[in-house]
């Protein structure tokens, strides 16, 4: 896309996330989680398309925000905002640091090798927080009411989610544009010739992770706080389901553009709400169909199957 279109789109979806609560209220928590997939597909892009680490572990950073944002807001005895906003920076400074940890032991190895381990790596988070008492291990734990009115609630957190996806598509967008950028494409291409082009590989697959897990951990609080509570498995560090549908979104959008999970979001989630509302009983039926068709039938995504017909069209002709 040209930089012309590239900001009208953007004007586009900015008009749409502002009016689009106002216009259909009803559906108002469904935009609240396409916003969340937006963030979903777009940070697991930055590893599995950018730079080529196909990650099952970034669940474990959004885990991370919820558990923060609830026991601090919990624990903490402050007004609900302060808490809530005290929450989130304690889960994105956690995350990042988890991230630091993990991406030190991790991303020194490659291939299905660190597939695998990231995996590992959500599914013993999601294991500790179910037998974790100080969390309410296998219980879950219930979020604090939101103050406002009727009403205001889902308002909230919609605009906040949508704030959320909007900066880290912005920032994301300039991260590429610069050497960073550039670097984590080498990696990708050819990890031996980085390397021996003297990049500093791990400390920049570190950092790609580092601000993965900032923007989930955000995300993760402010989820958290929309749903009202917390399962370890089923919101936290829910592998079987967040976990593999934003893969699947930036596959579906096409894995290493920009606009791609971004589209790859709103197509797989505006979809799957219509398994949810038509097909009751057949839904994840229809969707591990989906999941198939998306991995046969859409190797390079949509954006590439544009690319190429693009291409095709030029080649052809006179």
């Amino acid at each position: 896309m040209n930089r012309l279109s590239d900001w009208h789109i953007m004007g586009a979806l900015a008009v749409a996330g502002v009016v689009l609560p106002f216009l259909a209220p009803g559906l108002i928590t469904q935009l609240s989680f396409l916003w969340l997939m937006v963030v979903f597909a777009l940070t697991w892009d930055m590893l599995g398309g950018r730079m080529g680490y196909n990650s099952f572990g970034n669940i474990v950073f959004f885990g991370i925000g919820c558990y923060a944002a609830a026991v601090v807001q919990r624990d903490a005895g402050l007004p609900y905002f302060e808490a809530l906003a005290l929450g989130l920076a304690l889960g994105a400074v956690l995350a990042v640091a988890a991230a630091l940890l993990f991406g030190a032991a991790l991303l020194g190895i490659r291939g299905h090798y660190f597939a695998i381990g990231t995996l590992g790596l959500g599914i013993a988070a999601a294991e500790i927080a179910a037998g974790w008492d100080y969390v309410g291990a296998g219980s879950g734990m219930a979020l604090p009411l939101y103050p406002g009115a009727l009403g205001q609630r889902e308002f909230f957190f919609c605009f906040s989610l949508f704030a959320v996806s909007i900066v880290c598509f912005l920032s994301l967008r300039w991260l590429y544009g610069t050497r960073f950028g550039l670097a984590l494409n080498a990696i990708r291409d050819d990890h031996d010739k980085a390397d021996a082009m003297g990049l500093r590989t791990t400390q920049i697959k570190v950092f790609a992770w580092c601000i993965v897990a900032f923007f989930l951990a955000i995300s993760g609080g402010l989820a958290a706080n929309m749903i009202g509570f917390i399962d370890p498995r089923d919101v936290a560090f829910a592998g079987a389901t967040f976990g593999v549908w934003m893969v699947l979104m930036a596959i579906l959008g096409g894995k290493g553009t920009l606009w791609g999970p971004v589209l790859g979001a709103i197509v797989f989630h505006v979809t799957q709400e219509l398994f949810w509302t038509y097909l009751l009983g057949w839904q994840r039926v229809a969707l591990g169909l989906l999941i198939v068709v998306i991995v046969v039938f859409f190797p390079q995504g949509i954006m590439g199957w544009i690319a190429e017909r693009r291409a095709a069209r030029e080649g052809a002709a006179p």
